[in-house]
């Protein structure tokens, strides 16, 4: 959380208004952009950009999405698995926002935010049985949560519902590998980067156009 609003106010010093930046301006320090990521081979963009934010309405959501999920991920899973999964879940929905909107620029801690949620809701789902009630009561909270961000992303084009998508499914698969065993968070980690890398290697043709194809 403190890298995130450090890095939010550092363009102060440039003189930049931080209140609402430009996707020109984000582009040029840092944010996802799919032809800088895929075809430039800039795939730090992938971690800068989970630390960027677009404006200061954008870095309080999210801030408080953390804060309050953050807490209870911190009670259930160890620091290791706490950011295994975080960056994971960051990975995946930028490579999701860059399959979904290759030519869009994109800024920051959602897909890794949703992730924290999975991960909260792959544990629920393991030790289901024990819970009993708690595990119908979160059940309903969760649902509740992914109602409303449907709702908000379908209300605000600016909103990358894939990105969102992306981290949630890959922070439920960790949620479910730790609850298992908090030693399968190497195994959850090894297998969703191998996946990465194979998918990182597919979005190229997302850039291909049809008539370039050369046929012999």
């Amino acid at each position: 959380m403190v890298i995130n609003i450090i890095v939010f106010l550092l363009p102060l010093l440039a003189g930049v208004n931080v209140m609402d930046m430009s996707a020109q301006y984000l582009a040029t320090i840092g944010a996802l952009f799919g032809p800088s990521v895929v075809l430039d081979g800039e795939v730090w963009r992938l971690v800068s950009a989970m630390f960027l934010h677009g404006g200061i309405e954008h870095i309080l959501m999210n801030m408080l999405s953390l804060y309050i999920v953050g807490r209870s991920v911190e009670m259930l899973f160890s620091k290791t698995s706490y950011l295994v999964i975080y960056f994971i879940s960051a990975f995946v929905g930028s490579l999701a926002s860059i399959y979904f909107h290759p030519l869009s620029v994109g800024v920051g801690a959602s897909g890794a935010i949703f992730g924290l949620f999975g991960a909260l809701a792959g544990f629920v789902l393991v030790h289901r049985e024990r819970m009993q009630n708690q595990f119908m009561e979160f059940m309903k909270s969760f649902g509740v949560l992914l109602l409303l961000n449907l709702v908000i992303g379908l209300a605000f084009p600016s909103v990358d519902l894939s990105a969102h998508i992306g981290g949630l499914i890959a922070g439920v698969v960790g949620g479910i590998f730790v609850a298992l065993s908090p030693r399968n968070v190497w195994l959850y980690m090894g297998l969703m980067m191998v996946l990465l890398y194979f998918f990182y290697n597919y979005l190229p043709i997302l850039y291909v156009n049809p008539d370039d194809v050369l046929y012999r």
